[in-house]
Parts: C-alpha cells; structure tokens; sequence
C-alpha cells in the first residue's frame, strides 16, 4: 500500500473514528500511541475509522487532525482512512467465505441477538451457518452489487457459538449499509464490522503494537482470529489499558453529542465539555493535558482521575507563563479623597512576578479607582484584613491606603467606598513601623474597559454521571455556566491575545474566548480559579 512503512521500528497507530469531537479521553490514546513511538524511536500513524458512515463527516476528520497537532504531534504522511483499503478487506472476507470460514446469515439482528445464548449457556447455530460456499459467495457479491435492501443478508465468521467468550459466537464480519459515504461516496453498500475491517487495517500498515483501551480486551480473541485466518502480510499484537475516566464528566461520544444536538451546550467545543478543543477554548494548554495524562500513567486497572488533578496540572503550567492582569469583576467605586481630581500617574507592574527577565506593562492611577465589591466591608468579619473603616490596605503596586468610609443610596446600597492614600508609601512600600496584612487589587476608572466574563464549573452536579440512572438532564448543574456582564479590565488587554491567556490576580486564569470575543466587545472565559485564602467562617 503506498505510503505504509514495512520496517523493524515498532509502529503504532491511532484510530479514531471520525463521527465526533475527540475529548481528554482520546488524549490519553494519543499519548500513548504517539508517545510510544517517539519513546522507542518508532513511528505512529493516524488512521480514520471511518466503516460506519451513518454519522461520519470531513469536518470531524478535520477536528481531529488539528487537535492532534495542537497537543504537539505530527503523522507525516502516514495518514489513512479505513476506507483506504475497503476493496482489500472486502477481498479478505472473500477468502474466508473460500475457506469455509465464513457465511451469508439471513437472520434479523433481533434473532441472532437471541441466538448468541447467554455468559452461562451457549448460543444456537443459524440455519445458514453450512451454506454451501459457492451460495455465501454469489449472495455476498450481490450483496456488493446492491440487490438487497439494509438488514436482509449479513456475513458472519464461522467461529464458535460455544464460546465462552460472546465476541466470538460467530460474530457478524459486514453488514449492508445504502448509506453515502463522506470519501467513497455511493461506490459501496455493504461495510465492514469494526472488529473486521481493524486488524486487517493494522496488519496492512504493518503495525506492530496495536495500543487499545480495556474495553477491547474481550475482543482480542477475534482480533487474533482474524489475523491468524486472513492473508495477510504482517501480524501486529493488540495490547490494552485501562481508559481515563474523571469524575463529574461524561466521556460517551454518544452522550456529548446529545448534549451537542439538543443545543444544552454551545456546540463540540463548549468550554464545559472535555472535548479537546472545548478545553482550548477554554484555556487549557496542550503542555498541561499531556503532563495530566503522563502523570496519571499507563495500567491495566479502570480508575477515577479526580478533576481537580486536571486543574492542579493547568495552574501548574500557567502560574509559569501566563501573564498577569488586573480585573475586577464585580465593580466597586473607590475615591481617594486627598487625591488631586486632575493628577493621574504610572506604575510598572510586573507581567510574571518573581522572574528577573518577566516583562513589565503600565497601569494608571487617579482619584476615582474601581475595586471588588467584596474587598470592603462596612462591619468587617473576623480575620477580614480588606478594606473597612479604619483599615488599611495595600493598592498592588501603587499605594497604601485608610478607608475612611463609604457612601450609600437611598436603599442603603453601598456605591462608593472613601479612603485616603499615604504619598510616601508609592510602590506600596510600608513606612517603618506600618504594618499592613491585606492587599486588593484595582483599575482606574478613567482607563478601565468593560468585558464580558464567563465563569465555567462542572457540567454535572454528581460525580459519576455514566452511572447514574437518572435522565442525564436532572443531573446537568444549572450554574455550569455564570455571565458577568459587569466587569472592567486593564486596557492592554484590547489589544493583546496572550494564547496561554492571563492570570487575573486574586481572581483565576482567564483566556480570551476564540468565537465571541472581539476588540469592541470583550469576553474572557475563566479557565480554571485560583485557590482563595480567605474562608468565611
């Protein structure tokens, strides 16, 4: 086959099937696949299992080669399709029926179900299990043809329908399909089982390490089979391991796209979805998914990865390179009285504090600042060291300043908090013998922005939503998602588009969002929070 590589190195394969998204799940196997081979100095290729076009689209196929580049892998030009070598698999199945190995079955899906027996009693043979030879061979090459509608003839490999093992009670090889197909189009109407079409696909590629995950281990006995009955020219070895699972996330392709289909999410790449470029979108960064996936090791054993481990690998990464900024998302006037009302001046603040060659930007101060709401307090709670009458607090990089009080509408709302600030402590430098424990940060009302934020949590309110028994609507979290409409942020970030986006300090990770976000109208997506040391007793 043009293009296979028939060589010593080991080579693996990753063969997704192109009818979805790929999620963190399949960024497990992409690791595994293609980090195997970098590892032993090997080749890994990038295969479309593309046997069932029912649901298959290019625009998936597309999805999915982008998300593989962007997690930093690369196939070269070992790229297939399993429809590459549908004409071969076809000629495969031809010679099993030559070999009395396989058969055309007229049973209904429903009566071989019934047929295949039970884990505890063996299944019954079709009534077509000895047709002679020479009728599967004319029936399954009309079947080809097209003379038969979808449902009324399958073959079936003549195994064993005492097996302990389901998968290999005769297990249906092709199946008739009058559907189009998104590369051969109408060329064919009968398609191969994925349990079929996989290892004659692997042995054609002349893979030799056939990575999968546990689930397929009770296939392994057909995958074996049909490569020990099959003219083939190599014989790759399936090898398995346990598939990543986190808890309050669902990683059925099924399931994401019903919550894509009923418009529950905004599409595959929704910032709540574990979808690859859903966790893009969202600011995760490829070096953070495979330092997750490497960490969480390769094993035999089904396990729950807890999501917080996947959020303590991003803020690992980002506490790193992501610049910082200054956001307030819940905006709270501050006058600073002794401060002239037409003076204005400029700090340089760090981007990447604790780093000599970090760079710096610039940030404005003036009379009328904006703060967080809940960074003052009228009656402070215990061990509360913002701002309240009387305190003191350091404005990050700029000042210490006393709160001297605030003002309220007629609700008793409060809409503006005064203070005064201390000239000799610029830089917030303390004077000797000044103590201060708190220190908020701020933007200048004059130079502040408006954005948008969007504050993500979990999809699901339960931790093993696979499990659960309940309509997967009734365990959706309603506040998944949180808009703020409100929020003010440093002017810079207009202009800049950091790719590992910023950490806004005190507040989280936050990244600009890749669909909605323009230079006239803001939106950030948090990425993940920052830990917050002060817990309301």
């Amino acid at each position: 086959v043009t293009g296979v590589q028939t060589c010593a190195l080991p080579i693996s394969r990753f063969p997704p099937e192109p009818n979805g998204f790929l999620h963190i799940g399949h960024a497990k196997a992409i690791v595994i696949d293609f980090g195997m081979a970098e590892l032993l100095g090997g080749l890994c290729n990038l295969r479309m299992d593309d046997t069932n076009p029912v649901k298959e689209d290019e625009a998936y196929v597309r999805a999915i080669m982008e998300d593989i580049h962007w997690l930093g892998y690369d196939w070269e030009d070992r790229f297939f399709h399993a429809s590459d070598f549908f004409e071969e698999i076809y000629l495969q199945a031809e010679g099993l029926i030559e070999k009395e190995l396989a058969f055309v079955c007229e049973q209904t899906p429903a009566e071989v179900r019934e047929s295949r027996g039970t884990l505890t009693s063996p299944g019954s043979e079709s009534p077509w299990r000895y047709r002679p030879r020479e009728e599967s061979m004319d029936l399954f090459r009309r079947m080809r043809a097209g003379e038969f509608p979808d449902g009324r003839y399958t073959l079936r490999a003549k195994i064993d329908m005492t097996s302990g093992n389901m998968n290999m009670r005769d297990p249906v090889i092709y199946r008739i399909q009058h559907e189009h197909h998104h590369r051969t189009g109408n060329d064919w109407c009968i398609y191969p089982m994925y349990d079929f079409a996989h290892p004659i696909n692997d042995a054609l590629e002349h893979i030799t390490h056939s990575l999968c995950s546990l689930e397929f281990q009770d296939h392994r006995p057909l995958y074996d089979w049909v490569i020990n009955n099959c003219d083939l020219p190599s014989k790759p070895r399936q090898i398995e391991f346990a598939r990543l699972d986190i808890n309050y996330t669902v990683m059925s392709k099924r399931k994401l796209r019903t919550l894509v289909d009923e418009g529950l999410v905004d599409g595959w790449d929704d910032p709540r979805l574990p979808t690859l470029s859903g966790l893009r979108r969202r600011g995760y960064t490829p070096r953070a998914i495979r330092d997750f996936t490497e960490r969480n090791g390769v094993s035999k054993v089904p396990s729950m990865v807890d999501i917080k481990f996947l959020e303590h690998c991003l803020r690992e990464d980002l506490n790193d390179r992501a610049p910082r900024a200054m956001a307030v998302l819940d905006p709270l006037k501050l006058t600073i009285t002794n401060y002239p009302e037409d003076q204005s001046e400029t700090f340089s603040v760090q981007d990447l504090p604790g780093q000599a060659e970090a760079s710096c930007h610039d940030i404005t101060f003036s009379r009328h600042l904006l703060i967080e709401r809940d960074d003052f307090m009228e009656v402070p709670a215990r061990k509360y060291y913002r701002l309240f009458p009387g305190n003191e607090v350091r404005l990050r990089g700029s000042y210490i300043i006393r709160c001297t009080g605030c003002v309220k509408d007629e609700t008793g709302k409060i809409i503006e908090v005064l203070a005064e600030y201390d000239p000799q402590t610029r830089g917030g430098a303390a004077r000797e013998g000044q103590k201060v424990r708190g220190t908020i940060h701020w933007l200048d009302e004059k130079t502040a922005v408006p954005a948008q934020v969007r504050l993500y949590d979990k999809l699901f309110t339960v931790e093993a939503p696979d499990e659960d028994e309940r309509d997967y609507h009734e365990l959706l979290n309603p506040d998944s998602l949180i808009v703020i409409d409100q929020a003010m942020v440093e002017p810079w970030l207009k202009e800049d588009r950091s790719h590992l986006g910023y950490q806004f300090m005190r507040t989280g990770y936050f990244i600009h969002d890749s669909h909605d976000c323009t230079e006239d109208h803001l939106v950030f997506n948090r990425s993940v929070p920052l830990r917050d040391s002060y817990k309301p007793e």
